[in-house]
């Protein structure tokens, strides 16, 4: 019996450190329930390290890095949150280029929590409606957004959430934007 993401690959980016755990394991999980591939982008080969908040948690191998890594290898592309991680990926040339191409092509994009501050920096949130952190709110809306409160929004081609307690509906509304 196919499941919804059966072959289809899944990219997820996170810098080497400050990716919220939950918000990685979660929608990774949902990936590989539907029968989807997730496959883990970074900026450094190695592996990333998670966090729950601002405690260490556990460390995830890296499979590819932006670097080197097309949009054409993925079928859709996941971020997640962290207070860091995004900081750091819209830092990083690499990084913006790899996930403004997703959009470039059409492919769907979900993002949760702090993961919007990279789409910033990739210019491609102006004239969408999103949410993501509260603090968010102000970038956003600068870049052109317009920044809703709710637990999850579905835009075209881009779904987002504001945090981990959203991950139940993010998850699902993520899945059925990767299938298509």
């Amino acid at each position: 019996m196919s499941r919804p993401l059966d072959d289809k690959t899944i990219a997820f980016v996170a810098a080497p450190e400050g990716t919220e755990q939950v918000e990685l394991t979660e929608p990774w999980k949902a990936v590989e329930e539907a029968g989807g591939t997730p496959r883990l982008v970074s900026t450094q080969s190695g592996s990333i390290q998670a966090f729950n908040h601002l405690d260490k948690a556990d460390e995830f191998d890296v499979d590819a890095t932006v670097d080197t890594a097309s949009a054409d290898q993925y079928d859709g592309l996941m971020l997640p949150g962290g207070v860091a991680n995004p900081d750091r990926l819209r830092m990083d040339k690499d990084a913006v280029n790899f996930i403004k191409a997703f959009f470039d092509a059409g492919k769907p994009v979900a993002a949760i929590c702090h993961a919007p501050w990279t789409l910033v920096e990739a210019d491609v949130v102006r004239g969408r409606r999103l949410t993501s952190w509260p603090s968010l709110q102000t970038d956003l809306r600068n870049a052109g957004a317009d920044w809703v409160d709710q637990e999850v929004v579905h835009d075209g081609n881009l779904v987002t959430s504001r945090k981990p307690d959203d991950l139940p509906a993010f998850c699902k509304e993520m899945v059925e934007l990767f299938a298509g």
